[in-house]
Formats: C-alpha cells, structure tokens, sequence
C-alpha cells in the first residue's frame, strides 16, 4: 500500500527540503536559522517514526523501501548545499562535505547494482554512528552562530568539527561497503549464469 502514514511522513521529509532552503535563503537572522532548524528537527523525527510505524502497523512497502533512503540523502545534500550557499561554512570545510555527497551518490549507485542481483548490503553499527553523529552534526551547523556556547566552542564550531568526523566515518563506510560491492560484482562477472538470488535484504536501513 502506497498511500499510509509511513510514507507520508517519509514524503514529507522530501516536502521539508526547499521549506528548510527557504528559510535559510530568505528570511533574516536568527529566525531564518532557527526556523530551519525546527525543520530539520521534524525531518529527522519522521526518519524514525516512519520505519517505526511501519513495522509495528505490518504496513511495509516496496514504495517505503525505495522512498526512505533517498528522501535520507535528498535532505542531506540539500541541507549542506543550502550551508554552502549561505556561505555558513567556507574554504577547506567544505571538503568534508564534498566528500559525505561523494559518498552518498556511490555507495547508492551500489545498492542500485547489488539490488538488481538480488544482494543486500547489510548495515554496519558504524554506518548507524555516522548517521547520528551527521543528523546532530546538521543541526549545529544550521543554528550556526546563532546558540550557546558550549565551553570554548560556539555552535558553529562544534558543527564543522562534528562535518569532519563524519566525514571520516563516512570515508570509513564507504570503502567497506565498496569492497563488499566489488566482491559481488567479481562474482557476478566471473559467474553471470550461476547467479543466484538467495541472500537479497529488502531492509532499507540509512547507511
């Protein structure tokens, strides 16, 4: 079933991307930041409940598969493109950022091409930190300069510090699920007619 509150909530993750770019773009600060991180706060709170809700209301879809993941990384790009628009970070902290969007587009192609062979991409507890340190590490760079400090450090700083961290696990995860993709890809090159489909995982966990 296409149309259920799972999915609508992970459609409205999609909806709150150019909402989220509006309020950034547009309207001064520090509302404009704080109201686009409101926006982003719900985002993230839809990404849990709508896996939650549809497996405890027996309402998983091929639809909620396929959405969930990319509405993950639409909000992503789009929040970090819309920082670098803004100029809230600039110079060499942009390259952590270049590199999760790097990261995002291949390992995607991958899970597109292990799919097609009917080959799950398992997710590692490492993916999982990068997700949340990368969630929390989003949120401090929209308030920017705008919240508390926390110590020595402002927001803004914990954020690019925390962008770089990810990056790092993003690196990290990122060549694994490269050599375990490339394993697949051997075999399917060595072996096309023998192939068979016995181990494909239709769980769409962030990765």
């Amino acid at each position: 079933m296409i149309v259920n509150l799972p999915n609508i909530l992970t459609f409205s993750r999609i909806i709150a991307i150019p909402i989220l770019v509006c309020l950034l773009l547009f309207v001064p600060e520090p509302a404009g930041s704080w109201l686009a991180f409101s926006v982003y706060t719900f985002a993230c709170i839809t990404d849990f409940f709508d896996g939650y809700l549809a497996r405890a209301w027996h309402q998983q879809s091929a639809f909620g598969r396929f959405l969930d993941p990319i509405a993950d990384k639409l909000l992503i790009a789009g929040v970090l493109l819309a920082l670098v628009g803004i100029d809230r970070f600039q110079g060499i902290s942009v390259l952590p950022a270049a590199v999760i969007l790097c990261r995002e587009i291949v390992v995607s192609g991958l899970r597109e091409f292990l799919s097609e062979i009917r080959v799950g991409m398992p997710v590692s507890n490492l993916a999982k930190w990068k997700t949340g340190i990368q969630m929390v590490t989003l949120g401090f760079l929209l308030v920017g300069q705008n919240g508390p400090n926390f110590g020595p450090f402002n927001t803004l700083e914990i954020g690019i510090y925390g962008l770089w961290i990810a990056a790092s696990l993003t690196v990290i995860t990122g060549v694994d699920y490269l050599i375990l993709g490339m394993r697949h890809i051997r075999e399917t090159d060595n072996a096309p007619a023998a192939r068979h489909p016995g181990n494909f995982n239709e769980d769409a966990g962030e990765n």
